[in-house]
């Protein structure tokens, strides 16, 4: 076995969670990337992770056994191309993790457009929840565990299957690696502009992903979406279980169908087949975590959790940093900040605090930083997206299309700056006791959190 490996590009969160759990499976593990700060350098350091700044060839002298390479990593770096030069061993961070990690394992994964961090950590609490004990690795920190990435004695591995790329060696969905037992499919719209050409590109990595399942296995099925009707309708091996739909569009013979078909009514109610199997309890908002908790529930039964059990277990779920948090409250003003940065889930979690908190203001606070959002492909769907807000702050910062423009549909309640400051500076102008303050992105837009509640707070 390698017993030494050298991550290039470690401080992203999936790159440091396998650095976490090969440490803890035992490897010496180095790594290095080009921002060694907090809290990923910290959360590695702690672990024992040695941490080196940069690129640079003198690594070499580290003599890894393999080079585990990030997907941050391209041609025309320093250390790649040496390593290139010199034909030593490398892998990408999904083929390292299969090979190694969880060959023998029963692997769940959880693929989606959206919700995939909070699908995983549902899944994995439930099985937590049910003295299983699973390993996994999630896209964030799930607050039932307070880490993102654990490797355990346990048969069972939950992981979130994202479709972006592997490497600049390998163009394949990162997902399709992973070979799960149980694949949940969460939901599909077309994303990631930057390396996918439409949508009809995505439901083809999808499809590889969907040809990997084995026909003991089970795929959990979006019975909402028409793109992964279509994913399931190039033909499928395995049973398949729909949730979401109380009429599951008949879906082509595969081999070893089930009809299996998980639905949730206004009261929460949760029924298999048309029999109620249990109420859930719990404060998460809309229904976008209504959707996330039957996948969750139905994976979780695959591996002979009872529903009763899950039901239980979601009960007590707290959810994923950085999903609807609240950072604070000043003077009757509440700030949250949520990882939405696509249409869709800017939608569903600005519809989702509407329900919660009824006639209040909602403040919407944007940056559009993800790539296919700074590309501008989705910039026609976003004034929707945020009619449920009272005002919309919109930070155009290092945009290559024109946000104004964008968002004039919405009138004179979007507000667009190009300047940080001056846009806290907006916000704060018209902000309100009982206003409820909604920051939304995939970044650290600028530490604006603690800087509007400071604002605020004079």
């Amino acid at each position: 076995m390698s017993k030494h490996i050298h991550i290039l590009g470690i401080c992203g969160t999936f790159m440091g969670g396998i650095a976490a759990i090969a440490k803890q499976a035992g490897y010496r593990v180095t790594g290095c990337d080009a921002n060694v700060y907090p809290p990923m350098s910290t959360q590695l350091e702690a672990q024992g992770i040695e941490l080196i700044e940069g690129f640079g060839v003198e690594q070499l002298a580290l003599n890894a056994d393999v080079y585990v390479i990030g997907n941050v990593v391209t041609r025309g770096n320093p250390l790649m191309e040496e390593i290139l030069n010199r034909n030593l061993p490398y892998a990408s961070g999904p083929q390292w993790l299969s090979d190694n990690l969880l060959r023998d394992k029963w692997v769940l994964g959880v693929a989606g457009t959206h919700g995939k961090t909070t699908t995983t950590s549902m899944l994995a609490w439930i099985l937590e929840y049910a003295g299983l004990t699973p390993g996994f690795l999630i896209g964030g920190v799930p607050e039932n565990f307070g880490i993102s990435a654990r490797i355990t004695e346990s048969p069972f591995f939950v992981i979130e299957a994202d479709e972006y790329d592997t490497a600049f060696f390998d163009k394949r969905s990162k997902f399709v690696h992973y070979h799960p037992r149980t694949a949940i499919l969460n939901n599909l719209e077309f994303d990631h502009a930057d390396i996918f050409a439409d949508l009809n590109a995505i439901e083809t990595q999808f499809h590889h992903l969907v040809r990997t399942v084995p026909n003991h296995g089970l795929v959990v099925c979006n019975g909402r979406e028409d793109s992964l009707q279509r994913v399931l309708k190039r033909g499928y091996w395995t049973p398949v279980e729909l949730f979401g739909n109380p009429h599951p569009n008949p879906l082509p013979k595969g081999e070893g169908v089930s009809n299996a078909g998980w639905n949730i009514n206004d009261e929460n109610l949760v029924s298999l087949n048309g029999i109620a199997q249990g109420t859930l309890h719990w404060d998460l908002m809309g229904e976008h975590n209504r959707m996330n908790a039957l996948a969750a529930l139905s994976a979780a039964r695959h591996v002979g959790v009872p529903v009763a059990q899950g039901l239980a277990a979601l009960a007590e779920f707290k959810n994923v940093k950085r999903r609807m948090e609240i950072k604070g409250t000043v003077n009757g003003i509440t700030v949250y900040d949520d990882f939405a940065h696509h249409p869709t889930a800017i939608d569903t979690t600005v519809a989702g605090l509407r329900k919660k908190v009824g006639a209040a203001r909602i403040l919407a606070v944007l940056e559009p930083r993800s790539n296919t959002m700074k590309l501008g492909v989705m910039k026609a769907a976003l004034p929707a997206s945020l009619k449920d807000a009272d005002w919309v702050f919109c930070y155009a910062g290092n945009l290559g299309w024109d946000a104004r423009e964008a968002l004039a549909p919405l009138g004179e309640k979007a507000v667009v700056k190009d300047d940080l400051n001056e846009l806290i500076n907006a916000i704060a102008a018209v902000a309100q006791s009982g206003d409820q303050i909604l920051v939304m992105s995939n970044g650290g837009f600028g530490g604006i959190h603690d800087k509007l509640l400071k604002k605020l707070q004079s």
